[in-house]
């Protein structure tokens, strides 16, 4: 069936809706899938599965080397960075002595100037004296003037002119923050969670594991909310710990003692590419480009 010649129709002064639509103009919207998503045994630094699994009180899971390899690169850059605000403390320091040793300099000159005024001085660093010792006004003002005309106008394109803005160093922060939460991350607030693997399945390779509540023998997947226990670091679904511990205060698995405060929800799917949630739906903003015939991509932020 031929189709219709709207919209075959490419002679028009305008862009109609389906030439628009074949170049990818407009907003597109699109489900993400499972491959979009992290999985909860996934590492948020090297987006791995999990080797000796480390947890912050926020409930962001990393692996135990890349997270102490993180946190000790920023402690590394926090050094660097406070080096070079002392360095810069120092010079700032060293320029104001400096200038008051010229202004002490210039007050002595023009005291010295003063009392002896009559004698005529000569000198190669004051241009403003003429070849027989007296100070020319006129080509003082205009000296002045000049110079006060160079400093303010805007004259880029002169290289007297084009003013070098010096690089300003704020104090650096000397806390270490979370990868994923951006919030101030200690090493001593990290401790290891522990998953219960599924013996059961025979499994193909060491990589598909599966893990399982230790309480309620369910499998363990992105679509359940988890909660490790920061005293014991035992991992169970948010459904037995909400029924069980939140109530007993004392793990399943080990018999340990536990508050509240240490319920900790750990976060689940998100990487740099997407969150997690119920609606998750990714958008790209796209334009068309001038005389290219092609339509250019211009990304924007996931909306979850």
């Amino acid at each position: 069936m031929p189709q219709r010649h709207s919209k075959n129709n490419n002679d028009l002064a305008f862009f109609t809706y389906d030439e628009k639509r074949k170049l990818g103009y407009g907003t597109q919207r699109e489900r993400l899938g499972k491959d979009s998503i992290k999985p909860f045994d996934a590492c948020c630094l090297c987006l791995k599965p999990l080797i000796d699994p480390m947890s912050c009180q926020k409930g962001h899971v990393f692996c135990k080397e890349c997270i102490l390899e993180c946190l000790l690169a920023q402690k590394k850059d926090i050094q660097r960075k406070l080096a070079a605000h002392e360095s810069q403390k120092k010079q700032e320091k060293e320029e104001e002595e400096e200038k008051l040793m010229l202004q002490k300099a210039r007050e002595l000159d023009a005291f010295d100037q003063q009392n002896h005024g009559a004698v005529p001085q000569y000198s190669d660093r004051n241009q403003g004296q003429d070849k027989n010792g007296f100070h020319g006004a006129n080509s003082v003002k205009v000296t002045s003037y000049e110079e006060e005309a160079l400093r303010t106008m805007k004259a880029f394109w002169l290289p007297s002119a084009t003013p070098e803005a010096p690089v300003k160093i704020d104090t650096p922060s000397t806390s270490t923050i979370c990868p994923e939460g951006k919030e101030k991350l200690k090493m001593k607030s990290l401790f290891p969670i522990y998953l219960t693997e599924d013996n059961s399945e025979k499994k193909s390779s060491a990589l598909d594991k599966t893990y399982i509540c230790p309480s309620c023998k369910v499998t363990l997947t992105n679509t359940l909310s988890l909660v490790a226990l920061s005293s014991c670091g035992h991992v169970f679904c948010k459904k037995c710990a909400d029924k069980f511990m939140a109530v007993d205060k004392v793990c399943l698995v080990c018999n340990k003692a536990c508050k509240e405060r240490n319920l900790v929800n750990l976060e689940k799917g998100g990487t740099g590419f997407a969150g997690h949630g119920d609606n998750l739906l990714a958008t790209d903003f796209k334009h068309l480009g001038s005389g290219s015939g092609l339509g250019l991509v211009r990304p924007a932020a996931m909306k979850i």
